[in-house]
């Protein structure tokens, strides 16, 4: 398939060695990045608030869920898709302050919302108000994602993109594990423990860096990448290939990314069902305090983080679809052991597993919209909404805690993985059953190839500047036409 020769193992040659993003490029890439570390942040914060509520506002597990389903249902499911067609419509630069504002005015919601808590008589309304305010905020965070995401694997070079997202990812990791290091000590500690009075500061904060990244996308323009050089690079791979671009077939018939869809769909899923219960498994399975749960839950994002960087460095001699299938795998195992284990050995499998979890959001995007042409933005839309499997998990999972047991409730995981691992199975299989990376330049070679020498600016990447020193170009019309896409 065509899509294949994108992204087969994230690389063309080392890019620890050759670099992974162009000097010109360098600047965007990091405000991108510094996206990434935002909605980390809101996440490390999510799963500890899920047991502060519990604790403050003497709500159920069940009923604690509703932050998660206001955060992946609304958020991610219903505005991923209007996030993507905003995206289509204004560019990366516009999405991605559309994306800062609403992340911030959701932040600064909670000031009000948390001063109401005080005394108050009617601790659900309060715990809705919470929930509104953290659909805002994942409305913003959905947004960013589609943008992000995209935009950080349609940067040239493109033979990196699975390489260059997980580095920025793994900047989600870092954010993540300080959410609960804050929590542990302002949430959980001293006359702290019974009130939601630092919660209104944490998110005051949270607001105003948003507020000041949307600044800086503002004074910043950002490069963009139009569908027709996405479209013109997929036809040319096709070409290549001497087969039919799979991207000028409709969307509904792009299984790549609709498979890719369920994958992440049930990856978020695991994911947010391993997190947002980690309190209650630390707790009633191994006796510990929510003050020691917390920094505990703390170690296991710095386990994540650090499993983001090692995956990172994987992907320059891995191909990207055997390091999912192997970590789906081993996540799985390590599920059976969190679920069956009691004390703290349950404990430390539950740790472990996160290490596991680390690079497969990044590696299930890039394969799922890689070579889609101009389908890339609706398919990213389409990946991101997947994210939404957080907000159907968490609810079954606390009934099967209030009914059972919350260590119980880990078998949920299970058959996610597995599906998980049969879809870089079937990715491996379509894209040529490469186990390495491929051959430095291999990509622009076989674009150079189908073209006759005229290489499509989207084939190698954004910086394409219509002459390749030595090449001789013999249909001039060709060339003119490709240089005006």
């Amino acid at each position: 398939m065509a899509g294949g020769a994108v992204v087969a193992g994230g690389s063309g040659g080392n890019p620890l060695r050759n670099g992974f993003i162009k000097r010109e490029y360098l600047w965007a890439f990091s405000l991108v990045t510094s996206l990434f570390f935002l909605w980390g942040f809101a996440y490390g914060l999510l799963d500890v608030l899920n047991k502060h509520f519990q604790n403050v506002l003497g709500i159920t597990k069940l009923q604690s869920t509703g932050l998660q389903v206001a955060y992946f249902g609304i958020g991610y499911f219903a505005f991923s898709p209007l996030a993507g067609e905003f995206l289509r419509r204004f560019g990366y630069r516009w999405s991605a302050m559309l994306g800062l504002f609403l992340y911030s005015l959701g932040a600064i919601l909670f000031w009000p919302v948390a001063k109401f808590s005080v005394g108050t008589t009617n601790p659900h309304g309060i715990f809705g108000g919470f929930v509104i305010c953290t659909a805002v905020i994942a409305c913003g965070l959905a947004t960013l994602e589609v943008t992000a995401n995209s935009y950080v694997s349609v940067m040239p070079p493109h033979n990196v993109a699975n390489f260059r997202l997980q580095f920025s990812q793994s900047f989600n990791g870092v954010a993540s594990f300080t959410g609960p290091l804050i929590a542990s000590k302002y949430f959980f500690s001293g006359e702290n423990k019974n009130n939601l009075n630092n919660v209104q500061w944490v998110y005051l904060a949270v607001s105003g860096m948003g507020l000041i990244i949307a600044a800086a996308f503002f004074f910043t323009k950002l490069p963009e990448v139009s569908e027709e050089a996405l479209q013109a690079e997929a036809e040319a791979l096709a070409d290549a290939h001497g087969e039919d671009a799979q991207a000028m077939q409709p969307f509904y018939k792009q299984y790549r990314a609709i498979t890719g869809f369920v994958a992440q769909f049930l990856y978020v899923g695991a994911q947010v069902t391993i997190g947002s219960f980690f309190l209650n498994y630390t707790a009633e399975n191994a006796h510990i305090a929510d003050s020691r749960g917390s920094q505990l839950l703390s170690y296991g994002l710095i386990i994540f983080t650090v499993g983001r960087f090692i995956s990172t460095a994987l992907l320059a001699v891995v191909s990207a679809p055997v390091l999912l299938f192997a970590w789906s795998i081993g996540a799985a195992v390590l599920s059976i052991f969190i679920a069956s284990l009691h004390g703290m050995s349950g404990v430390i499998c539950l740790m472990m597993v996160m290490f596991f979890e680390a690079p497969m959001y990044p590696i299930i995007f890039v394969l799922g919209t890689s070579g889609l042409g101009r389908h890339t933005r609706r398919a990213a839309a389409l990946l991101v909404m997947g994210v939404s499997g957080g907000a159907v998990f968490p609810p079954i999972q606390g009934a099967i805690a209030d009914h059972f047991s919350t260590r119980t409730s880990y078998y949920l995981v299970v058959p996610c993985f597995a599906y998980i691992a049969g879809w870089a199975f079937y990715i491996w299989n379509k894209d040529g059953r490469r186990w390495g990376i491929q051959a430095a330049g291999e990509i622009e070679r076989e674009v150079q190839a189908a073209q006759g020498g005229v290489v499509p600016s989207g084939a190698v990447g954004l910086g394409y500047t219509g002459h390749q020193e030595g090449v001789e170009y013999e249909n001039k019309e060709e060339l003119e036409r490709i240089e005006k896409v």
